[in-house]
């Protein structure tokens, strides 16, 4: 098959590159729409009792305030003269505005809720009639200007939203104008010819493309986070630049051997497009398993990575040779000046020399790495875990400064509040008895409801109005805690709120942020058994395809599990309990569970990616007859260079977004580079030779069934053999 593709390419080179730069010029084109059409939602399970809880609200009282307008005081407190009327004009302007429905303010309802504990700070709330972008940032420009003795800040989820989705843009072009040319960079010296770097660059370049246009595509189908931008660019830029080195590197190997271009391309597509299409099918199985989650956030990253992946499989097996093919002698012009009198050599005697030392010393080599990686891992232990609110943004951005005044200044805060709303119509004293017993819980601190306010099971004389808790077949209660939604007491006094009898006759559906989180964490770790059962079966499956034996797949993935547990740990270390949060700018908070997952999955399919492109040449050296001490250290040393190349250069990608304004985008970046790198070393330099020195003679062994099942379905589609040649060791 994959000489059937060569052969094609080589004929037509001119024809697929014209179609190819076609397509690229209307994805493009197309491309630049994800941006409208993306969200940045998706982090509750639709199917939760906090969605349905908040669907009900939103059917029977409206959404929450989309929008509130922090209004501070210029000097003294929001209650001198100059500042009420200044607080008044405000409220009257947001009250005629066409953008804004149900506003109210402090400085008309007087509510001292409203009103901050040091007297600086009022609160504004709104409901916008489109949430748009667009009217987000009509409303900021409009209101947020000097306004005399009071200042405005713009704060809530709609406001948040906006920023998170500017935030990104701005991310994206940060991260791409630091990695391209530094990835630049390293491929020159990579490969000493700049005609041979700009190759991987370009396949970069039309993945990002792609994956613009297919999330476009996707975007206008269902729904996909915005953050799938980011992630999903950084891998589809690593992906192709590993999947362009190691076809340009293998076609340079048959240049330097005497082989015709012709040839060359054919022999390059049959040995390294091989090794690409399995290496991809690792990754794009470990992100399929993503479909598996209700939460959209997730499910974006398997729609839009399995696509990156394709799209840059399917330009490293036509595109990138029939630029070779076109090239030919010339993927060597541009020679650096240290490059001009050396001959290209994909050979490394460091890597080489490394995989002999390991495989003498087994045991000394790599327990300390084990020891090391699991001490790492430790951390793990006692992470916790949230859902993003305003904190994932630098403090200087709007909605944080507000979420900031809201958590710090207003004790009354509802965005804390656990919302209850009942199914059906419930009569007030009904409503009453209910709310009296959820005030009784520990850890509340007040009840509001139709029936009036309480406070330790007593009513406090407060009336709140009619349609804010009550409809003719609804009734809505907020249960006020001082504990942060986030918090352990929190997600407990949701617990014991459900477990409460609610009033005769109806459903209480739960809701608020606190119970978002519950939800969330179940529906994820309700699924992941599962997952991970289908990753680690299929990894097995593809693995066994490729080598014929049962005991390297388990080799794998035990040893990237290790390496993958002492990525999560510093994870924890860094962004829960605040290691480098002054250097990166971030604030420590649990972790987000969502992309420690998504961590997990990507790190663990790129970890496979090298796991094959290491095994490739291994195993290819092994059906030569090379004995097992000899293919490890030959296979080694043919591809350390190139997996180290490759693996510093996605981790360039991702360490990027390390800049990002939003926290868990930091997290992932600086989490996938970090994984990348201790899997470059310290699992491919120095732990796979040490597992295939214990294997020994049994390191391709299966049990006969199926050996015979391998012989018939295994992939095959063997070179010609190896010319010999020592590697120092």
């Amino acid at each position: 098959m994959f000489a059937g593709i060569g052969h094609f390419v080589t004929r037509h080179a001119r024809a697929v590159l014209v179609v190819s730069v076609l397509v690229m010029i209307g994805a493009g084109a197309y491309g630049f729409s994800a941006f409208s059409k993306l969200k940045t939602e998706g982090f509750a399970d639709p199917a939760a009792e906090s969605s349905q809880a908040q669907q009900l609200l939103n059917a029977h009282f409206g959404d929450r305030a989309d929008l509130l307008f922090l209004i501070t005081a210029d000097s003294g407190t929001v209650d001198d003269p100059a500042v009420r009327q200044a607080g008044a004009d405000l409220t009257a302007r947001l009250s005629t505005d066409a953008d804004l429905t149900e506003v109210a303010s402090y400085f008309g309802t007087g509510a001292p809720p409203m009103r901050s504990a040091d007297g600086w700070h009022a609160l504004a709330v709104a409901h916008l009639v489109d949430d748009s972008t667009e009217v987000v940032d009509r409303l900021r420009e409009r209101y947020t200007t000097d306004s005399g003795p009071i200042d405005v800040a713009l704060g809530g989820g709609a406001a948040f939203r906006t920023e998170a989705t500017e935030q990104i843009g701005a991310d994206l072009v940060v991260a791409e104008s630091i990695a391209v040319p530094l990835i630049l960079i390293l491929l020159v010296f990579a490969f000493g010819s700049l005609v041979a770097a700009l190759l991987p660059l370009a396949l970069g370049g039309i993945a990002i493309l792609g994956t613009f246009a297919e999330l476009a595509l996707f975007g206008s189908l269902t729904d996909v986070s915005i953050y799938a931008v980011n992630l999903t660019t950084a891998l589809g830029l690593g992906l192709a630049i590993d999947y362009a080195l190691l076809m340009v590197s293998r076609f340079r190997e048959e240049l330097a051997a005497g082989a015709d271009t012709a040839d060359a391309v054919v022999t390059t597509v049959r040995t390294a497009g091989r090794t690409i299409v399995f290496a991809a099918t690792t990754v794009a199985v470990a992100l399929s398993v993503l479909l598996l989650f209700p939460l959209y956030f997730l499910r974006s990253f398997a729609y839009a990575g399995i696509g990156v992946i394709a799209i840059s499989v399917v330009a490293a097996l036509f595109v990138l040779p029939a630029l070779l093919t076109v090239l030919g002698p010339r993927i060597n012009a541009g020679r650096m000046p240290w490059a001009r009198n050396r001959t290209p050599s994909p050979v490394s005697a460091f890597w080489g020399r490394l995989a002999g030392a390991a495989m003498r010393r087994p045991v000394l080599a790599g327990l300390p790495v084990i020891i090391l990686l699991v001490l790492a891992a430790v951390p793990l232990l006692r992470a916790e875990f949230g859902t993003p609110d305003d904190r994932v943004l630098q403090t200087s951005a709007d909605s944080r400064v507000v979420g900031d005044a809201l958590r710090d200044q207003f004790p009354g805060d509802d965005s804390r509040a656990i919302e209850i709303v009942t199914a059906g119509p419930v009569d007030t004293g009904a409503v009453a008895d209910y709310a009296t017993r959820l005030s009784e819980l520990p850890g509340v601190a007040r009840v509001a409801s139709s029936a009036g306010g309480f406070v330790d099971g007593r009513p406090t004389g407060t009336s709140p109005a009619d349609t804010a808790f009550a409809m003719p077949d609804a009734q809505r209660l907020t249960v006020v805690t001082e504990a942060e939604s986030i918090s352990a007491e929190a997600q407990d006094l949701v617990g014991a709120v459900r477990a409460l009898p609610g009033p005769a006759g109806v459903e209480a559906e739960v809701g608020g942020a606190a119970a978002v989180l519950v939800d969330g964490k179940d529906a994820i770790g309700g699924r992941l058994p599962l997952a991970l059962a289908l990753i680690a079966i299929t990894t097995f499956l593809l693995l066994f395809l490729f080598t014929g034996s049962v005991l390297q797949p388990l080799r794998a993935m035990l040893f990237n599990v290790i390496g993958l547990g002492a990525t999560l740990g510093t994870m924890v270390l860094i962004f829960q309990d605040g290691w480098l949060s002054s250097v990166l700018g971030f604030t420590p908070l649990p972790l987000n569970i969502n992309m420690l997952v998504l961590l997990f999955v990507i790190a663990f399919g790129l970890s496979m990616d090298y796991e094959v492109f290491v095994l490739s040449r291994i195993k290819e050296t092994h059906d030569h007859g090379a004995g097992p001490a000899e293919a490890v250290t030959y296979g080694m040393a043919r591809t350390g260079r190139i997996v180290s190349t490759a693996a510093a250069l996605i981790a360039v990608s991702m360490f990027a977004f390390g800049t990002s304004g939003v926290s868990f985008i930091q997290m992932f970046g600086i989490g996938a580079g970090l994984a990348i790198l201790v899997d470059a070393t310290l699992i491919r330099g120095v732990l796979v030779p040490v597992g295939m020195r214990l294997l020994g003679r049994y390191a391709w062994w299966a049990p006969g069934p199926l050996r015979r099942v391998h012989d018939r379905v295994g992939l095959r589609e063997a070179p010609s053999a190896p010319e010999p040649e020592r590697v120092p060791v």
